[in-house]
């Protein structure tokens, strides 16, 4: 049984849909163990206790640094035997010591069709605001591990997602997330779950 650390920051709807692919057998062999946020008002936090899965807060602002701050993070996935950390919506930076403990277990969902509209900067509606500037017709959301850099780690799945005329930013965002993240995130899990996946020289192949 494949446990899973999930790492949120705010409402959890990505995590939403971990809990409910299990829930429907979707994704087998695994389970959510701990979800874990930087921010202690984060909903998500009360999905996960809806689940009866431990749910803390773990912030920046608790420690005298960062290094402290990525100490206790890694302690506590570490101490739960996470075997898969998922970051869905998580906006705090993976330190290497992270990437070095749990090298090709770590994957992240991005709402756009990596390597476009990707790396520093590129989170949230910010994406989805930088496509419509651009007047892309297409776009989508990215399943990929997490290596040193910042969106740059082999990429797991992809799904496209048409930009209809006239869209805004929040219907934008709201049409990759239905369409595309919470169908690839839960699909990749599963894949990771039932050994389905190798890298080899940054690329993933599936069984």
């Amino acid at each position: 049984m494949l446990k899973i650390g999930v790492l949120v920051s705010g409402g959890g709807t990505n995590l939403q849909a971990i809990l409910d692919a299990i829930d429907a057998g979707d994704i087998t062999n695994a389970e959510v163990d701990i979800v874990i946020s930087n921010n202690a008002s984060a909903y998500a936090l009360e999905r996960a206790r809806k689940h009866n899965i431990e749910a803390l807060c773990i912030a920046p602002k608790d420690y005298p640094d960062r290094e402290a701050f990525h100490k206790a993070l890694l302690s506590k996935l570490q101490e739960r035997g996470v075997d898969l950390i998922v970051l869905a919506g998580y906006l705090v930076a993976i330190p290497p010591m992270m990437v070095e403990a749990y090298p090709n277990r770590i994957i992240n969902i991005h709402p756009s069709l990596i390597p476009s509209f990707c790396g520093k900067g590129f989170y949230g509606l910010k994406v989805h605001d930088a496509v419509l500037a651009r007047g892309v017709k297409v776009t989508g959301a990215t399943v990929h591990f997490v290596d040193a850099g910042t969106d740059t780690g082999p990429i797991i799945l992809q799904k496209a997602v048409k930009v209809k005329d006239g869209d805004t930013s929040k219907e934008l965002q709201r049409r990759v997330m239905e369409k595309a993240e919470w169908k690839i995130l839960p699909e990749a899990i599963n894949l990771i779950a039932n050994d389905k996946i190798t890298v080899t020289d940054g690329i993933v192949s599936l069984k």
